[in-house]
């Protein structure tokens, strides 16, 4: 009986341990789309986009599912040990790219955004100041910028106006506004007026010496940005060349690249390669990546 016993008794333990796996990246899964729908839908109400988290999140891994199977399909070789390995990891290479696109969209989009806030900041804080010269409220001046309709500074001003309307505290909205836009310089006039506020002062020249050095510190980030354009320049060149100097090699010498695509060494060293050449990459761009 013991000889028939034990494959049962393996067979019951693999099974209870592929359910103890299976339960707990099952909770696992259901914590990360809490959280992932939570603060997306979060930052897609900071840019005013209103879109399903969830419907988004279920059609980024829908696509990144049909992405790995199509490209399995395409790159591996049932027949061979090494086959199955290549399709697994060019597969999931790209599936797991497609599943956080959605992410890097976002936050190209929330730094695309900021960059337009800060510009419009110096002309708003113009438009304030000649408000405030001519006698307008804090309120009133800042419903002149809203008035003039550009996004995004019309939107986060007229949200912060909508605040006050509805009865919350002046220094709650401040504090609102400075955390959903997350701009240094907006963080400069919300100061003024608080410190203006409490202690009083010209809110006038403030504005202007804000304006001033917003603009200014704009001209620098300008300068540092053509400057640093060479580096990034090299850092993209980093990162693709090998790339396309492996798909030069493969389009004239397909049966000396196919080693690459078919030996477990190939494979790996491919892998090496693509490691040492993102963080090469990274490298770079932390390199020239100067704060203003």
């Amino acid at each position: 009986m013991a000889p028939h016993f034990l494959p049962l008794a393996f067979a019951v333990c693999f099974a209870g341990l592929a359910y103890v796996l299976l339960w707990t990246v099952r909770d696992a899964l259901t914590h990360y789309d809490q959280a992932y729908v939570t603060d997306t839908a979060r930052q897609y109400e900071d840019l005013f986009l209103f879109i399903p988290p969830a419907r988004l999140n279920a059609v980024a891994r829908i696509t990144a599912l049909a992405v790995f199977l199509l490209f399995f399909a395409i790159t591996a070789d049932l027949g061979a040990a090494a086959g199955w390995l290549r399709g697994l990891l060019i597969g999931g290479v790209m599936g797991v790219a497609v599943l956080f696109a959605p992410g890097g969209l976002l936050r190209i989009l929330r730094r695309r955004r900021l960059e337009r806030f800060n510009e419009q900041l110096v002309e708003g804080l113009q438009t304030m100041s000649n408000a405030l010269r001519a006698g307008y409220s804090i309120t009133q001046a800042i419903e002149s910028v809203v008035k003039e309709g550009r996004t995004p500074i019309a939107q986060e001003f007229g949200m912060f106006l909508q605040q006050l309307r509805v009865g919350v505290k002046l220094a709650d909205a401040l504090d609102q506004l400075d955390k959903r836009v997350g701009s240094e310089d907006l963080t400069l006039m919300l100061l003024a007026i608080e410190t203006a506020r409490q202690s009083g002062g010209n809110l006038t020249e403030v504005f202007d010496k804000i304006a001033v050095t917003i603009r200014e510190r704009l001209r620098i980030k300008g300068r540092v940005a053509s400057l640093t354009a060479q580096g990034r320049l090299q850092g993209i060149v980093v990162g693709t060349m090998p790339f396309l100097l492996l798909l030069v090699l493969w389009l004239l010498d397909p049966v000396m690249m196919q080693n690459f695509y078919t030996s477990p060494i190939g494979l790996a060293a491919l892998g090496v390669v693509i490691l040492l050449d993102l963080m090469g990459f990274l490298l770079i761009r932390r390199i020239i990546r100067i704060r203003i």
